[in-house]
């Protein structure tokens, strides 16, 4: 049997490459060679340097790593109707039941089955020579979107697109973003596809600012501290209509639901830990709406490929670096170092 290379995560803060059985696809199932591969904040917290959770259902199993798969479909399993040899594709990296109610939505994400699995987590994953995906979890790239649009969809833009949506974004808002790691900086992009009069980022960390600017992402900059509000508030002359938190830090929590204006929008898809606020004066007084949001559904993803391919936007410009296979344990090293654009696993044509 032909044997590839797979990147494994032991959950010490290393990467292990093992060679291992090119897989086969099943029924409803087709094999793709991949192309690119994306590394996602959650895999550098939940599962790279330590594996945390003991729910078989949504802890790491020990599977080929990877959740953000792109590539090319290059053989099918039996029933297979919808894709064929040679379309290029990213995967929706939950795959659902079916038929509970979330499934039925699209929002596998969601999937109330035991048998919810997602790639890369519970599933063998993008980081290996080719991947097994059913194929209703497929999405088609369109021809202008290169498959490292298409990895960084697969997760991390879906995700700030579901924020996106959320919060209704148009052409009459300023929009606020929270946090300028790769997923807040997708939120901009797509938010200015939606139309946005006026685009405000926030980070701690001046260089991710910088980054943002340089790539046309924003408006206005701002380092995070005490001053941040009244500046958000003076230049927005009262407050975001959509504020998108994607820090997961308390204070920054704190401040995207603050810099909120009256009757406006809040967003939360950071992922982790707690915030803590007054609700009379920061949510009820100001008649203010907190959207609590998880990745996306299919068929948003569908559309998000839709829209960018529109609008002429192209996430790989927030890739910053990009590894080889062989390569994935330095990869990952430099996403754990939390100072870099978005890091993937890219693979040769």
């Amino acid at each position: 049997m032909p044997k590839m290379l797979a990147a494994y995560l032991p959950g010490n803060s290393t990467v292990d490459l093992r060679e291992i059985d090119r897989p086969k696809p099943g029924i409803g199932q087709v094999l793709l060679k991949m192309k690119a591969s994306g590394i996602c904040g959650s895999d550098i917290h939940y599962i790279y340097h330590k594996h945390l959770g003991d729910d078989p259902r949504t802890s790491y199993q020990g599977v080929v790593a990877g959740h953000e798969p792109a590539g090319q479909v290059v053989d099918l399993g039996a029933g297979c109707r919808h894709f064929k040899p040679g379309d290029r594709v990213a995967v929706y990296h939950i795959s659902g039941c079916g038929f509970c109610r979330n499934c039925r939505k699209g929002f596998q994400i969601s999937c109330t089955d035991p048998q919810r699995a997602a790639y890369g987590w519970q599933r063998d994953g993008g980081h290996a020579e080719y991947l097994v995906a059913d194929e209703r979890d497929l999405v088609h790239l369109p021809d202008t979107l290169s498959y490292r649009d298409g990895c960084f969809i697969s997760c991390g833009v879906g995700t700030a697109y579901e924020a996106v949506l959320r919060g209704n974004v148009s052409g009459s808002d300023a929009v606020l973003v929270v946090g300028l790691g790769p997923v807040g900086m997708a939120a901009l992009m797509l938010a200015k596809g939606r139309g946005a009069r006026l685009a405000i980022g926030v980070d701690t960390q001046p260089d991710r600012v910088e980054t943002a600017k340089k790539l046309g992402l924003l408006d206005h900059g701002l380092v995070a501290g005490p001053n941040a509000l009244d500046a958000i508030n003076e230049l927005t002359k009262g407050g975001a209509a959509v504020a998108i938190d994607c820090s997961g830090n308390p204070r920054g929590r704190v401040l995207a639901l603050q810099a909120t204006r009256t009757w406006g929008r809040c967003v939360y898809i950071g992922e982790t830990g707690k915030v803590e606020f007054d609700v009379s004066d920061d949510l009820l007084h100001r008649q203010r709406t907190i959207y609590g949001s998880w990745v996306t559904s299919v068929h948003n993803m569908d559309q998000c490929c839709e829209d960018l391919d529109a609008w002429g936007l192209h996430p790989h410009d927030i890739i910053t670096d990009a590894f080889p296979l062989e390569k994935a344990p330095e990869a990952y090293a430099l996403m754990a170092g939390g100072r870099s654009g978005k890091v993937i696993v890219e693979f040769p044509n």
